[in-house]
């Protein structure tokens, strides 16, 4: 049976099919597409593995019929948990290719999460990683099997005692080769994503193959993709904006190579640069900054790196403008949600775009608007919460009604709680999130706002600003600072706001210097964290 899901409108999908955005294909084209041009090109490295688009196409299809073999079929569910290996693409392509729709759940999830996954979709498979410490032994894939009877197999990629090794269902066995089972419809669920949001256990998107086909194949055209790109899958890999913005999927359409490394570090990660040729990255803004400072301490020059790409959270003005004589590449700003919308800045966009904005929208008919708290219309450059809807922006999470009835307006516009101004001519500058506000006394301000100022200073490699209780004022403002001056005093950074002509009621009450900066599973700083740690101090 189709996974159920919230459907766009009918004359929506029609004018969508008519634009050309939805061609009736199943995502498992992107690889048999790229096999029919040029089989023997790389598609993957991995370590010492250099994997062709042939061997691509085998090993997914290998894992296919094991797992059909085994009892796995179409219109099943999977919950699958893997690092930054190539069998994370092979598993995928080899679900899609039997119409199993997975959750590509990222590594840094535990129990809770991934039980709540379970939960959700009730897998028939569970896919995981020896290196895990959920999977280091069968106690808790025991554990899922008596609480989800109709979860009927066990794969994990590593050798154990007590499932089977994912490695070895992908090789070719004795019996004969012959998987020939149609993915599910192109209009249909191909898998779920997971919502960003910083608390609790993030709500499931269901993405068809349709919306987030056009959505692969707009963004590689966007970012100028080409067979000779090279990219470097440095975040975690089911994440959207490494998926498909354009990510990995966008390389293969295109007919590229992804690299793959095993953490985002400038030690790990330069040396991959250099050693393949890498042209294209994407990183979080934290991430970022890490490479800018080892750049400072000689670590690049990266000669091949051409472009890169910054997204997951707001990157502030300054260290923007860092980044092309830093690294020596350009910087292109990407500003997405696994909802949906994608924004870029062009290739060809001015520096100040590039540097002060969010991009702007992929698709004519990405809707955007913002609007202020009554859901009123604001105009160009006035802050509003960020609504749109468009051919790869969903219509509900699954199975979350009344969720959706707060997400998502009377028009079926997704309410994404970013605040943002939106240009004259359609670019995004984001300024914060609608509950991302300090309340001081009925003043209300954007942390992010100050967030940026910080990091203007020539000694703030991370600043973070969170509320904190206060009986007198309600809340005040409490500024986390990763530093590379172990002098910098909070004295010096109120001077040098007040400098820039802030208004005393937006500095910052109180300042704590940290090695570094929590972040959520997703690569946005862990507010929630913050909050609760600067709660316990106060208490204590």
């Amino acid at each position: 049976m189709p996974i159920e899901f919230t459907p766009w409108p009918e004359d929506f999908a029609r004018a969508y099919r008519e634009k050309g955005y939805w061609r009736g294909e199943s995502l498992t084209q992107i690889l048999r597409g790229r096999c029919a041009i040029d089989p023997d090109a790389v598609a993957l490295i991995c370590g010492d593995r250099q994997i062709s688009y042939a061997e691509f196409d085998a090993r997914s299809s290998q894992l296919a019929e094991n797992l059909a073999r085994r009892g796995i079929k179409a219109g099943d569910a999977a919950l699958v948990q893997l690092p930054n290996v190539a069998e994370f693409y092979i598993a995928f392509f080899a679900l899609l290719k039997m119409g199993v729709a997975p959750i590509n759940a990222l590594f840094s999830h535990n129990r809770l999460e991934m039980t709540a996954y379970a939960e959700q979709i009730e897998p028939t498979l569970l896919i995981g990683s020896a290196e895990h410490a959920l999977f280091l032994d069968g106690a808790y894939a025991e554990a899922l099997t008596k609480s989800f009877p109709m979860l009927r197999l066990v794969a994990i990629h590593g050798t154990t005692a007590y499932a089977e090794n994912l490695a070895l269902l992908t090789e070719p066995g004795d019996e004969a080769f012959g998987f020939n089972q149609e993915s599910s419809a192109p209009d249909q669920v191909a898998f779920f994503q997971l919502s960003g949001g910083s608390t609790g256990v993030p709500k499931l998107i269901p993405r068809t193959h349709e919306d987030y086909y056009y959505s692969v194949r707009r963004s590689a055209e966007v970012c100028g993709l080409t067979p000779q790109s090279r990219y470097l899958c440095a975040l975690p890999a089911p994440h959207n904006f490494p998926l498909s913005s354009p990510g990995a999927l966008g390389v293969f359409h295109a007919g590229g190579t992804v690299v793959l490394a095993r953490d985002p570090s400038p030690q790990t990660c330069f040396d991959l640069i250099r050693r393949h040729e890498i042209d294209i990255a994407a990183v979080v803004p934290p991430i970022a900054s890490l490479w800018i400072e080892a750049a400072a301490d000689g670590a690049a020059p990266l000669a091949t790196l051409k472009l890169l790409q910054i997204g997951g959270a707001r990157l502030g003005d300054a260290v923007a403008r860092r980044i092309p004589c830093a690294l020596g590449c350009r910087l292109q700003q990407v500003f997405g949600m696994a909802e949906g919308l994608v924004n870029y800045t062009r290739l060809d966009d001015d520096e100040e775009r590039i540097f002060t904005t969010q991009g702007r929208p992929m698709c004519p008919d990405d809707e955007i608007k913002a609007v202020n708290a009554e859901g009123e219309r604001v105009g160009p450059g006035e802050v509003g919460e960020l609504l749109t809807r468009g051919p790869y922006t969903i219509r509900g999470y699954y199975r979350s009604p009344e969720h959706n009835a707060r997400a998502f307006d009377a028009e079926g516009f997704y309410r994404t709680g970013d605040l943002v101004q939106i240009t004259e001519d359609g670019y995004v500058k984001v300024v914060g999130r609608k509950k991302d506000q300090i309340n001081r006394g009925g003043e209300k301000f954007s942390a992010e706002e100050i967030e940026n100022l910080l990091l203007t200073h020539e000694a703030v490699m991370d600043a973070a600003l969170v509320s904190m209780p206060d009986s007198l004022m309600g809340e005040k403002s409490c500024a986390y600072i990763v530093a590379n001056d172990d002098d910098l005093q909070a004295l010096a950074l109120r001077k040098y706001l007040r400098s820039l002509g802030v208004a005393d009621f937006k500095l910052p009450d109180r300042f704590e210097f940290v090695g570094q900066l929590p972040v959520t599973a997703f690569g946005k700083i862990d507010k929630q964290t913050l909050r609760d740690r600067i709660q316990t101090k106060l208490n204590a």
